[in-house]
């Protein structure tokens, strides 16, 4: 069943996509892309989750298990989501001429790096306030980054960070 607006918003993504894939972008930018995704893969979340909990303070164990639990949760939720809407990738559809990484599966909607950046940024960034600009930033380079190799349309990382964002409130709400 396709109501107009998502009639829209795949038209809308489409367009973008095939943007995306044709531009010739500046040096360093695939490099810096590249990098933040494989971030997103989990190695920052671990680094900031071990150094939360040896350096952290009287919270750090609250903020590791709030950002963990919505982080999970998120995922879970994701790969239902994929199984359901089973939308083929940016780069299934229309090759990307400057970002040759293989996708992780098949399937776009949602952004599982984008869920998980949004979620660990909400719950960790309110345990401590001083970090949250800089997970944002951080969050939002992976979101980026997901789109621009090809790997997600906007409305997936659009997604992903809504729901993200919204566990990892949850989890901070329920656990501080």
């Amino acid at each position: 069943m396709n109501s107009p607006m998502l009639n829209f918003i795949k038209h809308r993504d489409h367009a973008l996509m095939l943007r995306i894939h044709h531009w010739e972008p500046p040096d360093g930018l695939r490099l810096v892309m590249v990098s933040a995704t494989r971030a997103g893969d989990g190695w920052l979340w671990y680094g900031l989750g071990l150094l939360i909990l040896m350096f952290g303070d009287h919270d750090r164990v609250a903020a590791v298990f709030a950002g963990t639990s919505a982080t999970s949760v998120g995922l879970v939720i994701y790969a239902l989501l994929k199984q359901a809407t089973r939308r083929p990738r940016p780069c299934l559809v229309e090759p990307n001429r400057w970002a040759h990484i293989l996708p992780p599966d098949q399937y776009s909607f949602p952004s599982g790096h984008t869920i998980a950046a949004f979620a660990i940024t909400m719950s960790v960034g309110q345990f401590y306030a001083p970090l949250f600009m800089v997970l944002l930033l951080a969050a939002l380079l992976i979101a980026s980054s997901r789109i621009l190799l090809g790997m997600h349309y906007l409305s997936d990382v659009i997604a992903g960070m809504v729901l993200g964002g919204a566990l990892g409130h949850l989890a901070f709400r329920l656990i501080s």
